[in-house]
């Protein structure tokens, strides 16, 4: 196993993003330079093989993991030391990670829900970056409403038997594992009779199709589960507990990462603001003062954005967290409509391929889909925090959830 980071407690935030900057500079080179900016929605095809290379790298180095407590392989790093970490990993434009379902999801569930021997097996993996995983929650007909769940768990002997599909499915075609929710108890409904399984990718009775999208890239994935088996240990929390579990996940979903993405956010908008100064089109006499009030409210309503997942970062609830995804989601979407304005009627062909800004504003259409709709946010914000009344459904429970 390798050291952690060291993680001195007495460091100053200064000093702690000074040794983060000066790694990643030093080493984003040779081999690993031409992997800036690669990667990310849209875009996990780029350098797949050497941005799992780059990831062990940081994992010999200690710099994978750094908010799992030190006895499971982590940093220990608080959650300032997390925030500067990824504030800085991508200001440094290093690539996004491969991994990501199992570390920053996975893995923090696994410490928080999971026994000892689940811990031991898969903590170490995906730390290291020696298993790949995805999740394995939305179905056709269970996509934001997580409740509605239909793939099967039935328990045979020492094993557990999964039939069922599930879709929108990130990195499906490229995992090792899947965690799983299905449904374990005959004749339960919503959220009640559901479990948190760990199904391995790789046996019959699993079949993987990827989803071309509009971009041309295929990250989704279909996933259909045929009488495939995992080992009866391989439930995370007790039979029947999954729903629990699965808003455990979800709650880790949008943690401290949110604020690397933010960085990430700011650079494409600087991008934006500088082809529209240079292009001259903010000088156009019918055009340019709107396209100048759009640009500088992306400004604004990037800081208030920042402002918000610092304010209830370490406090997270279904209330903040979904705030958190209606504020980003609408944001992002919003940036690609603004480009496609910023380039006018360039934006229209294809030369061949699409570029930067015809990616992100056909990608950033699911922003407010996957992870979560916008309309599903706005019923937990309005029965969860304003304490408005239930909107009429199928079933007693509010959904969350989303493609992944």
């Amino acid at each position: 196993m390798p050291a952690p980071a060291t993680v001195n407690a007495t460091e100053t935030a200064d000093a702690y993003r000074t040794r983060i900057r000066t790694w990643l500079a030093d080493n984003l080179v040779g081999r690993f330079a031409d992997l800036r900016g690669a990667g990310g929605p849209g875009r996990e095809h780029e350098h797949f093989g050497e941005r799992i290379e780059w990831e062990r790298h940081l994992a010999a180095a200690g710099w994978n993991c750094i908010g799992w407590p030190t006895e499971f392989g982590g940093a220990g790093a608080t959650l300032r030391q997390q925030v500067i970490f990824h504030e800085e990993y991508a200001r440094a434009q290093a690539p996004v990670k491969v991994s990501h379902l199992g570390q920053e999801l996975l893995g923090p569930t696994l410490i928080a829900f999971g026994t000892d021997a689940q811990r031991r097996r898969f903590l170490p993996a995906i730390r290291d970056v020696e298993e790949l995983w995805c999740q394995g929650y939305s179905e056709p007909d269970a996509g934001s409403d997580l409740a509605n769940v239909r793939t099967t768990a039935l328990r045979d002997g020492d094993e557990w038997v999964i039939t069922g599909q599930k879709v929108w499915t990130s990195l499906a075609h490229v995992a090792d594992w899947c965690f799983v929710i299905a449904r374990t108890e005959p004749g339960s409904s919503r959220h009640h009779g559901l479990s948190y399984l760990l199904v391995p990718m790789h046996q019959p009775g699993v079949e993987v199709r990827p989803i071309r999208q509009l971009t041309g890239t295929a990250e989704f994935n279909e996933v259909f589960f045929d009488g495939a088996r995992t080992a009866a240990d391989n439930v995370v929390g007790d039979p029947g507990d999954g729903w629990r579990v699965a808003m455990g996940t979800l709650a880790f979903e949008r943690g401290v990462a949110t604020l690397g993405q933010q960085i990430g956010f700011r650079r494409e908008l600087q991008r934006l603001t500088d082809l529209a100064l240079d292009s001259g089109v903010l000088d156009d006499p019918a055009t340019g003062a709107g396209l100048r009030t759009r640009l500088q409210q992306a400004w604004v309503d990037l800081d208030v954005l920042r402002a918000h997942a610092l304010r209830t970062l370490g406090a997270p609830d279904p209330g903040s967290a979904a705030v958190t995804k209606l504020l980003w989601a609408r944001w992002h979407r919003d940036l690609g409509d603004l480009a496609m304005e910023v380039r006018g009627a360039a934006s229209l062909t294809a030369d061949p391929d699409l570029d930067e800004w015809q990616r992100l504003f056909l990608f950033t259409r699911a922003d407010t889909i996957y992870g979560g709709s916008d309309e599903i946010q706005r019923n937990i914000v309005a029965e969860r925090v304003l304490g408005l009344p239930r909107e009429a459904r199928a079933g007693a429970s509010a959904a969350t959830g989303g493609p992944r």
